[in-house]
């Protein structure tokens, strides 16, 4: 890391406290950035953004169920996500932010600025955040595991210790040409004690409850039939399992972007679901479309009365 300094806070939020990562930039900030993760995953997504976003305080929680927020009581769903994203403004100090999430992070993102418009200056949805294409009346098991495969079913594992979790991620096709140091302190942290062997820190079912509310309920709906800030989506070609299509298969992204005209829509070629973020090819397009959604964010606020 260069240009950042890291570190953690604890902010309270409805049953419990948020583990929180910010990276303070080198000298005084011209700018903050909250940045939110994907459904089974942990601040510790983002350290490729942060290097490329200098003179930027990036604000990083572990949402509630996932990394040390793991054990947070209370609600899941995006509501639930979107107040604990408030309490996490409130106690840094910033009044309006640009907001950029990632998988189940966008559609957070999408809801909390439904629900906390003024919190929300401009929003990136990175392959996340528009509805997905999932067929009706699937039952939660069925429903999680259509959308995420092989992911869910890592939640439910236990693992000897941190090597033969290190290798069950080798073999995952999404980084086989993208193995990193960043990578492995993001494996790392995922791994908490459970008896005399270790587990993913995710919730599983924390993940069904987010994923109900995110695929069948009005909740993202009607956040984005009301939406009223700058938004850009930004796709990667190919999906979790370095499959093609990604997420948002071409049929499927042409409809939305009908749907939801507003929408700027830009991709990141030759990047997965994960390494769109996690990868320093990845982090050169999301980081610099964030620059300039952070430029037009300032150039807004200096316009307005």
């Amino acid at each position: 890391m260069t240009g950042h300094t890291y570190r953690t806070i604890d902010v309270p939020v409805s049953g419990g406290s948020l583990r929180v990562a910010v990276w303070d930039p080198e000298g005084a900030a011209t700018a903050d950035v909250l940045v939110v993760h994907g459904v089974t995953a942990s601040h510790l997504a983002w350290p490729f953004v942060v290097d490329r976003l200098p003179g930027v305080r990036v604000i990083a929680p572990d949402l509630r169920g996932r990394g040390r927020s793991n054990q947070l009581a209370g609600p899941a769903g995006m509501a639930a996500h979107a107040a604990d994203l408030d309490a996490v403004l409130e106690a840094l100090s910033v009044s309006q932010t640009v907001v950029v999430g990632h998988s189940m992070g966008g559609f957070v993102a999408v809801v909390f600025a439904h629900l906390h418009p003024e919190r929300v200056s401009r929003l990136v949805l990175v392959d996340g955040g528009l509805p997905l294409d999932v067929p009706t009346g699937l039952d939660p098991e069925d429903l999680v595991s259509r959308i995420l495969g092989p992911t869910a079913a890592r939640l439910s594992m236990r693992f000897a210790d941190l090597g033969e979790y290190r290798e069950f991620w080798r073999e995952h096709p999404a980084f086989r040409t993208d193995w990193t140091p960043e990578f492995e302190r993001y494996i790392e942290y995922d791994l908490v004690p459970d008896g005399d062997a270790f587990r993913p820190a995710t919730s599983y079912e924390v993940v069904v409850e987010d994923n109900i509310d995110m695929n069948t309920r009005a909740t993202v709906p009607d956040a984005l039939a009301a939406l009223r800030h700058p938004t850009v989506l930004v796709t990667a070609p190919r999906g979790l399992l370095n499959e093609q299509p990604g997420l948002y298969p071409p049929e499927h992204l042409a409809r939305l972007l009908v749907a939801y005209p507003e929408v700027r829509h830009e991709r990141v070629d030759d990047r997965n679901h994960y390494t769109i973020v996690m990868s320093e090819q990845g982090a050169d397009g999301v980081a610099a479309i964030v620059r300039r959604e952070l430029e037009a964010a300032r150039a807004d606020a200096l316009a307005s009365p």
